[in-house]
């Protein structure tokens, strides 16, 4: 995939109620395509995934983007998957785009597609019953950010907060820019990195560029987003040729920037690794790629209160992980899916991945633990399942028919 092998030689990197069921027209199959670059939200419930690339069939042949008409569902309770089409104003196939979910609204902006980075702005109803789901590309008023990818995205009184990421120059008297001088010569305007902050307002669709104070992280790419509260973590991400393993984050309340210098351990630089919220005192980082051009299958703790980083105890070291997802469930739980497994840098071939990794960073509810000693002594209990209600006992089937069919 022409734009991909240009991206990857500048490589900036980033009370008893029916349980869900798919209306007959979805279809339900095992698992998505293996993919890197893809974009995922949650509900809480479920995961949405969308976009990426994939290696050729071919040997020779150029990467090439996943469809970009579908999604997939993965239902969090179960452990299943769901493909879904889409119809309208249907973004290009895309890497590296930025993507959040807000009142069950999807929201979609940058990426690099087959003509270079983009920085239009899409919305799909994920909440919407119908079999084919509705895209529609927002003209949003005000001044957008540059075309770019491998950004970060926070989310704070249903705003959203865009921060960073690699593509082509905007005059900004407020933020920095960096031209990457690996990408003169290559087609189309050079690109490079910035730390730029924009703001849109959903229910108005108007773009706006918050002054901020204090001090700012350098201007990178394929760095990794989390929101607490008021506060936007970041950490890491790719400026120049050094992958950082710096912490800021930026208040929403009074937009200064501040610095976090945490105490003892701290992980190792990286980019194209994830960040996720696991509550209101914790987050969780996993995978991604180091300055030497290794992928990473290591798991973080930050506390917040603490100030500190602590090792999580890895149950997969290894599956090394970089340019995945990663979503937080509500039986605490942080789904990551996909990513390469490799250097995807290296001439050979990109180990991209479609399995599911579930890390369980919090105590699992009473509820989920019935229901997973219930699957595994099905048979033992097989003549007393039909006492369960209609929704448990669905879930125990699709959950059992998810671990038989795919080992996850």
């Amino acid at each position: 995939m022409a734009d991909d092998n240009d991206e990857l030689l500048e490589e900036d990197e980033e009370e008893e109620e029916e349980a869900y069921q798919p209306p007959a027209q979805e279809v339900r199959c095992s698992v998505p395509a293996e993919r890197s670059g893809h974009v995922a939200v949650t509900d809480g419930q479920h995961m949405f995934v969308w976009g990426g690339y994939k290696n050729a069939p071919v040997t020779g042949l150029y990467d090439f983007y996943l469809p970009r008409d579908e999604i997939w569902i993965y239902y969090m309770e179960t452990g299943t998957w769901t493909k879904k089409s889409t119809k309208g104003e249907i973004p290009p196939s895309m890497s590296g785009s930025c993507a959040v979910c807000v009142n069950k609204m999807m929201y979609l902006f940058g990426g690099h597609h087959a003509r270079g980075n983009t920085n239009e702005f899409y919305m799909l109803d994920l909440s919407s019953e119908d079999s084919v789901l509705q895209w529609n590309r927002v003209v949003c008023k005000g001044v957008p950010p540059s075309e770019k990818d491998k950004l970060g995205v926070w989310v704070y009184k249903n705003r959203l907060i865009f921060f960073g990421g690699y593509g082509y120059f905007r005059e900004d008297a407020i933020g920095n820019f960096e031209f990457d001088e690996t990408s003169y010569g290559n087609a189309g305007p050079p690109r490079g990195w910035n730390n730029h902050v924009h703001m849109l307002d959903p229910d108005t669709f108007t773009w706006e560029r918050p002054i901020t104070t204090g001090k700012s992280p350098s201007p990178r790419a394929a760095h990794a987003c989390a929101a607490v509260g008021n506060r936007g973590y970041v950490f890491g991400g790719r400026y120049q040729d050094s992958r950082l393993n710096d912490l800021y984050y930026l208040n929403f309340d009074t937009w200064e920037w501040s610095e976090v210098k945490t105490q003892g351990i701290c992980p190792v630089g990286r980019s194209w690794h994830s960040l996720t919220r696991i509550s209101s005192d914790c987050l969780f980082l996993f995978g991604g790629f180091t300055t030497d051009k290794q992928p990473l299958s290591d798991a973080w703790l930050y506390s917040l209160t603490k100030n500190e980083w602590s090792c999580y105890a890895n149950i997969y070291p290894d599956k090394p992980r970089l340019w995945h997802t990663a979503c937080a469930s509500k039986e605490g739980e942080v789904i990551v899916f996909g990513g390469c497994a490799n250097n995807l840098l290296a001439h050979h071939k990109a180990a991209h991945s479609n399995e599911t990794l579930v890390f369980n960073v919090q105590p699992k509810s009473l509820v989920r633990l019935c229901l997973e000693a219930v699957i595994c002594f099905k048979d033992i209990l097989s003549s007393s399942l039909d006492c369960l209600p209609k929704h448990l006992l669905h879930s125990v089937y699709l959950r059992a028919a998810s671990i038989n069919t795919s080992g996850s």
